[in-house]
């Protein structure tokens, strides 16, 4: 294996010059740091990632956690497609990254810190936390480098990259009003969850203003997980023969409903209309396809990256972005 001696036996430069060419500084020209890792290159130079660290006090590497990570997830791509984001960012820079899953529970056993320390993260990416996640509020007071996804929380060293929930989630209830539908059930996810929360939010807001009075008996909950939502569909539908629409705060909830439809002779969407949230790959391939919310998880996932390595490298920038979701009007929903 080629060492940084063999480097700079072959460029004419020092073993000093060439290691720092290869770490980042900037004190090297670009015509010297193009020569040395080219021949690096040639050689078949691998980087000792702990030694570099060492001298530079970064590891290089970003850490991706993900809470809950499940089979369940299989369903819903979005947490992948967030993945996918923040990989083809940062491979075209010098950063790695790691995909570490926890919980709650994992939560009181190890604390943010010491996942921190353990892996050398220079930096987080946080996806999936739950409000009352001890790793919430640890990442706010570390002094470790994070982006949040669809938690709008600022810190001296935390960013955060969410969608318009608000505004999309209101124009999806407002629509089946205009559609005609005046009892309107909301499938909610877990109500620790903050956009499960602003969801919900929009559904009343979006049924006050449409002069409906809110009907807390209209609002279950399926934990974002399909089984469950299609027990609590089945359990209303069967006491609430009224209900014309519901609102899902996810599309695999929405799955669940759908299902629970199907098994009490509920024809989609002639009986019941029925709009989901995220325009996961299976919405657009069940029978009816899925109205739903749809939003950018790619797009999410990239601005993430690009904003954590900016808070690592000390650069002013965006400390919050927020993209906008569209409603994707498909065969499960229609007039009252």
């Amino acid at each position: 294996m080629a060492t940084l001696k063999d480097i700079a036996r072959e460029t004419g430069f020092s073993v000093t010059t060439v290691s720092r060419a290869l770490n980042g500084y900037f004190d090297v020209s670009e015509g010297t740091r193009t020569k040395i890792e080219q021949t690096a290159k040639r050689l078949g130079y691998s980087p000792n990632i702990i030694a570099r660290s060492l001298v530079t006090k970064q590891s290089k590497t970003i850490g991706f956690i993900v809470t809950d990570l499940k089979r369940e997830s299989i369903k819903d791509n979005f947490m992948y497609e967030t993945l996918c984001g923040v990989s083809d960012t940062l491979a075209s820079t010098t950063y790695e990254f790691v995909v570490l899953s926890t919980s709650t529970a994992k939560q009181k056993n190890k604390t943010y810190r010491q996942i921190c320390a353990e892996r050398q993260l220079d930096g987080v990416v946080i996806q999936g936390l739950k409000i009352e996640d001890p790793y919430l509020i640890e990442a706010m007071d570390s002094d470790t480098p994070c982006v949040l996804i669809d938690i709008p929380i600022e810190g001296e060293k935390a960013a955060y990259v969410t969608s318009n929930q608000f505004e999309s989630a209101k124009q999806a209830v407002k629509y089946l009003r205009r559609m005609g539908h005046e009892k309107i059930a909301y499938m909610n996810g877990s109500e620790h969850a903050h956009v499960s929360q602003i969801r919900k939010k929009a559904y009343e807001e979006a049924l006050r203003e449409t002069g409906v009075e809110l009907d807390p008996a209209l609002v279950v909950n399926g934990d974002f997980e399909e089984e469950m939502a299609r027990r609590a569909a089945l359990h209303l539908l069967l006491n609430r023969s009224d209900v014309s629409a519901f609102f899902c705060a996810s599309d695999v909830m929405a799955l669940g409903v759908m299902q629970a439809a199907k098994e009490l002779g509920i024809q989609i969407p002639k009986d019941l209309s029925v709009i989901g949230f995220d325009n996961i790959l299976l919405s657009r391939y069940i029978t009816p396809k899925l109205t739903t919310i749809s939003q950018q998880p790619y797009e999410m996932g990239s601005a993430a990256a690009e904003m954590l390595i900016q808070l690592i490298e000390g650069h002013d920038g965006e400390r919050q972005i927020e993209l906008k979701n569209e409603l994707i009007l498909r065969e499960s929903t229609s007039n009252r």
